[in-house]
């Protein structure tokens, strides 16, 4: 049975971060740095994909900050100044955060998918629930910007299921 669940959470992760990484690759250069509720179009992908990284990790004290997260700002996941958010850092940021789901999601076990996931600002859940709640969070901000695009006549395809094929 763990099998089986470790296959199809990895599937909708790689579902759901292949739909953002289609908003990304889709989007414009013009459009890039347009407002998106209350951030720009780039930031919310790279907001998105801080959240995955950081969620995949067994604790906020076990995280890693990137080489471009400022660990001297309140939000540690501001970028550096000299790392601008541009479509080819998220997209890297994408691919790391993909293959660090798949590393992740095939060394649970059905005991470390009930451990209490260790993060005191969420609900008090379970890792296997936080990897549910991981891919929700990707796909509203997902669904913010291909609506976004959508509205630019650009049109997504909606992911099914594992990494898409191009």
């Amino acid at each position: 049975m763990i099998e089986y669940v470790r296959q199809i959470l990895c599937a909708q992760f790689e579902a759901s971060l292949g739909m953002l990484d289609d908003c990304i690759q889709n989007c414009p250069p013009a459009h890039w740095q347009q407002k998106i509720a209350n951030m720009e179009f780039g930031y919310v992908a790279y907001h998105a994909l801080c959240y995955v990284d950081l969620y995949l990790s067994p604790s906020l004290s076990a995280f890693q900050l990137r080489e471009f997260h400022n660990e001297q700002d309140e939000n540690r996941f501001k970028p550096k100044d000299d790392y601008p958010i541009t479509p080819e850092l998220v997209s890297d940021y994408l691919q790391t955060c993909l293959q660090k789901m798949r590393e992740t999601i095939a060394a649970e076990t059905e005991a470390s998918l009930n451990l209490r996931a260790d993060f005191d600002w969420l609900e008090p859940f379970t890792r296997g629930e936080l990897h549910l709640y991981s891919i929700r969070h990707i796909q509203h901000h997902a669904g913010a910007l291909s609506a976004y695009l959508r509205r630019l006549d650009i049109n997504l395809k909606w992911g099914h299921t594992g990494w898409p094929s191009r």
